[in-house]
């Protein structure tokens, strides 16, 4: 297999990439833990908002021409209120964070190395503009869900080897719709956070 080609751009420069990462979206966090139901409504206007922010950035892993993987991220004071109030309520300078809201990676390209090449990519990124913090959040699903599968591992001791750690004070939640339910619901996410590295 080819290795993937990593690119980044911001803001509209993600314009011709839009309806393959809003598949490639949907594709992923199908599993577990996330279960998303996939609205192509919502992945147009959740992705039109980094499209829109000449500050957002977007990591892309390519194969050939075809999107594999993504990561983005943008300044937490251009996110929504659900992810910018636990900063502002712990003390936190929102300006002073840079977010990162999803890393989505097709399963046959993992373990080759692109997730390190993600967050190497958004942590110089950050340093470059100056922040402080770099943060993201994940789902956290209880360890008995019905839906947990037998052989799921965490990214706990990726996000660990890379210096983030988990901050249960910074804690929010955020709505969708799970595979087989019938309408949208609250879930809890804790965010993980280090210093940007130098």
């Amino acid at each position: 297999m080819p290795t993937p080609q990593l690119t980044t751009c911001q803001g509209a420069e993600i314009v011709p990439y839009l309806e393959a990462l809003a598949d490639l979206r949907i594709r992923v966090f199908r599993d577990y833990p996330y279960l998303y139901d996939g609205d192509p409504a919502y992945e147009a206007d959740y992705l039109k908002r980094y499209a829109d922010n000449s500050r957002s950035l977007f990591v892309l892993a390519l194969d050939g021409e075809r999107l594999i993987g993504a990561a983005t991220a943008q300044p937490l004071a251009d996110e929504l209120e659900e992810f910018r109030a636990p900063f502002e309520k712990a003390g936190y300078r929102v300006e002073d964070v840079f977010y990162y809201g999803e890393s989505v990676l097709l399963p046959g390209y993992r373990g080759a190395g692109l997730g390190h090449a993600f967050m190497d990519a958004r942590e110089r990124h950050a340093a470059k503009a100056g922040f402080t913090w770099v943060a993201f959040c994940a789902v956290e699903r209880p360890d008995d869900h019905p839906r947990r599968p037998a052989d799921y591992r965490p990214l706990h001791d990726f996000w660990q080897g890379r210096g983030y750690r988990r901050i249960p004070e910074l804690a929010t939640s955020f709505s969708w719709k799970d595979l087989d339910d019938t309408e949208e619901t609250a879930k809890p996410m804790v965010f993980w956070l280090r210093e940007t590295p130098a």
